[in-house]
């Protein structure tokens, strides 16, 4: 059952940036996942809506960033310096429980989106 409807997949070029938004209001936890091709879906990043505090994947912490508007309505992940292994089926992921040992488990996540596509050409 799909909860949200992501915005701001497109084509980009390696070194670009490109800002993600999802629209969950009301959860404890956001996270995004990917999945690309051939691969499984992978955990990106993470928030804690009442904390803030954030979790990242090895492969995008520098370089991709999970927030929050004012309002705690729209999530947000900012992606720079995009690199072709990018490419991916972005998915916006919430949760009602506050605590998950593991935040970029996608079984700590039961409401999903849609899905938004990234295309990193180099």
């Amino acid at each position: 059952q799909v909860q949200f409807v992501e915005i701001g997949g497109d084509s980009v070029k390696a070194g670009d940036s490109l800002k993600l938004s999802c629209p969950a209001a009301g959860y404890k936890r956001v996270a995004w996942f990917r999945r690309a091709p051939g691969r499984d879906k992978e955990g990106v990043a993470s928030i804690a809506t009442r904390t803030g505090g954030t979790l990242y994947h090895v492969s995008v912490k520098g370089r991709f960033t999970i927030s929050q508007d004012n309002n705690k309505i729209m999530t947000y992940l900012q992606m720079t310096n995009l690199k072709p292994d990018d490419t991916a089926m972005y998915y916006c992921a919430a949760d009602l429980r506050e605590d998950y040992p593991s935040p970029l488990d996608r079984d700590g996540y039961k409401y999903w989106g849609q899905g938004t596509q990234v295309t990193v050409s180099s």
